[in-house]
């Protein structure tokens, strides 16, 4: 599909690059793939790459998962534990769903994309954050920036670079590769030996709408 090729074109040029991308597309359209991939192609490579769901958690919990914390920094917390930032130093930290954080949590994550540093929940001083940041959203988020939900300044800090992924239903060329490949995976790992899938199966694969995008048509082919 001409515009999957125009954004992988642009895999090998961000690989190298530290700046923050930000990738945008329905869900399961394969945001998180795509990030990993640019990950995989740059010098990065070897270190960590960590994601993190920011619209699976509630504040408090995305702020500690994020920030970690120190031994007593509140009830429960018998020991010191690494947030994300700590875990991706010198690699890639993948935000998905960015669009779903709080206010609060913007101004937060804000202050550490500018700084490079942050401060683990209970502690006394900064640490450095030299990760690549990598955010995903199926939300429009500059929709959501006029409508004062998402802050304009974290919105330019994160979208150095925007990718645009289209749903399934506007790359259908390339259904028969991508259904090849998932069935490819899913024999190595449900242990089958399916062959290949018959011409009246494929058009009816490339006549669905698939609302579920990639991870819709994953589920079918297993």
């Amino acid at each position: 599909n001409p515009a999957m090729q125009r954004v992988l074109a642009l895999v090998p040029v961000l690989a190298e690059s530290p700046i923050s991308v930000l990738i945008c597309g329905e869900t399961g359209t394969g945001k998180e793939v795509l990030a990993r991939t640019i990950h995989e192609h740059g010098a990065r490579a070897k270190k960590p790459f960590v994601a993190i769901n920011c619209g699976a958690l509630p504040d408090n919990l995305l702020e500690s998962e994020l920030f970690g914390y120190k031994k007593g920094a509140f009830t429960g917390a018998v020991r010191d534990k690494p947030g994300r930032f700590s875990a991706a130093r010198g690699g890639t930290l993948f935000l998905d769903e960015i669009g779903e954080i709080s206010p609060a949590m913007q101004v937060r994550l804000l202050r550490v994309i500018q700084e490079r540093e942050f401060e683990p929940l209970g502690g006394s001083r900064p640490e450095p954050m030299p990760a690549r940041i990598i955010a995903a959203s199926h939300r429009d988020l500059l929709k959501m920036v006029g409508e004062g939900l998402f802050r304009e300044d974290l919105y330019y800090r994160i979208n150095f670079i925007r990718l645009d992924i289209p749903p399934l239903r506007e790359r259908r060329e390339d259904i028969p590769a991508l259904s090849m490949v998932l069935l490819e995976r899913s024999n190595q790992q449900m242990g089958g030996n399916v062959a290949g899938i018959a011409p009246e199966a494929m058009c009816a694969l490339q006549d669905h709408d698939w609302p579920g995008n990639i991870r819709q048509l994953a589920n079918v082919i297993e």
